[in-house]
């Protein structure tokens, strides 16, 4: 196969992959942020308490886990055909992407919100914060770094995962990397689809470390409590008049 004949090719698939994989991973961010905060704030101690609550969520989180990708796919079958009226294409390989990546981000929020430090929590609920201003003004921000870094980790996997759905239909690269660099034996036509991944995997690795080093870096700035923080270093008039005494 020639480098035209593989160009003719990749770039279709290319475009397949990165549109199941985004749409994929809005669909996981949009659900998964939303339950990792319940896991957050329902568990023994949280802002939402309800211990039956969290261990169904938690149960529910664990099972979407354990399922096998390429088990997931075959079982959303009937759902993936009743949301997209098929079950060939990216746009319905999308489908089982999503429903497999939602628990795996869903503990990364939870794991991102928990490492907040809870005197921060107790500081705005002493000032009044009600819980929807401490998730939005608090735990979200303090943890955006790590939720970035979450988010890469996912997007990330979505695309190892859409190599598999491509073995069912799903199109993109997977599926070309299969049809002819397996069923046609064109292993170098293979090689050059997995250096292609290897290249948008480090791509997007770049981009979040990127971000998360500067969300990071902003953060004693664009925490909700920096002033707070500040003011309490600050010293009160009787020690300045001490301080300029000395």
């Amino acid at each position: 196969m020639t480098w035209d004949q593989m160009q003719e090719l990749m770039w279709p698939a290319t475009w397949e992959t990165l549109g199941m994989v985004g749409l994929s991973s809005v669909i996981t961010i949009v659900v998964g942020l939303p339950v990792g905060l319940l896991l957050v704030l329902t568990d023994k101690g949280g802002l939402l308490q309800n211990l039956a609550v969290s261990r169904v969520l938690g149960m529910i989180v664990n099972i979407g886990r354990s399922i096998p990708f390429i088990i997931l796919v075959v079982a959303l079958i009937p759902f993936t055909r009743w949301v997209t009226g098929t079950t060939l294409g990216w746009q319905a390989a999308s489908v089982p992407l999503a429903v497999g990546a939602i628990p795996f981000f869903a503990r990364l929020v939870e794991t991102s919100v928990r490492e907040v430090d809870p005197g921060l929590v107790e500081a705005v609920q002493s000032m009044g914060g009600s819980t929807p201003t401490i998730v939005r003004k608090t735990l979200l921000p303090e943890s955006l770094p790590s939720l970035i870094a979450a988010v890469t980790t996912t997007v990330i996997a979505l695309i190892g995962y859409s190599a598999i759905a491509g073995a069912v239909g799903g199109g993109g690269l997977g599926s070309l990397a299969i049809t002819y660099g397996y069923q046609r034996f064109e292993t170098a036509f293979m090689w050059v689809i997995v250096a292609e991944i290897v290249v948008i995997v480090t791509v997007l690795q770049t981009i979040g470390d990127y971000a998360a080093r500067r969300l990071s870096h902003r953060g004693d700035y664009a925490s909700p409590l920096a002033f707070f923080r500040s003011a309490s270093a600050r010293p009160t008039e009787a020690e300045e008049d001490t301080l300029s005494v000395h």
